[in-house]
Parts: structure tokens; C-alpha cells; sequence
């Protein structure tokens, strides 16, 4: 699947967790699904715990944490 499509997956709605960045029509916050990742979790475990769930979604959430990181700027101190 493209970039673009994964990332069409993921919603910043104000009324929606505060603006958070979720999931498509959930309330799922991929900060969320990236820090159970982080720790472990398996895909299929994630697909398990949150049966809406697909692994474009699970994907999507990387690739978007992914492209924030990377706009990142950093400096010298």
C-alpha cells in the first residue's frame, strides 16, 4: 500500500480526543499503538485486543509516527 493511503488512515479531529491523532473512525490514539508496540506487542496481539483493527491501520500508525519524527528539527546546543 502507498504512503498516502496509509496515512489517509489516521484523523486529527479537534471533537475526537482532544485533537489527538486516532485511527479512522475510532478513538484509538496511535501514540497508543505505537507505544504497544514499542513494548511488544505483536501485530496479531494488537488485531486480537482491538478486533477494528487492520494491519494497514497498525502500519499507518508507524509510518505516521514515523514522517512527525522526520520533520523533526534538531539543534546543536
Amino acid at each position: 500500500m502507498k504512503a498516502a493511503n496509509l496515512l489517509k488512515r489516521i484523523t486529527i479531529e479537534p471533537t475526537v480526543m482532544l485533537g489527538k491523532p486516532v485511527i479512522r473512525g475510532t478513538r484509538l490514539p496511535v501514540d497508543l499503538l505505537v507505544e504497544k508496540v514499542a513494548f511488544g506487542t505483536s501485530t496479531q496481539e494488537l488485531l486480537e485486543d482491538y478486533p477494528f483493527l487492520t494491519k494497514d491501520d497498525i502500519n499507518a500508525a508507524l509510518l505516521y509516527s514515523a514522517r512527525c519524527l522526520s520533520a523533526e528539527e534538531v539543534y546543536a546546543v
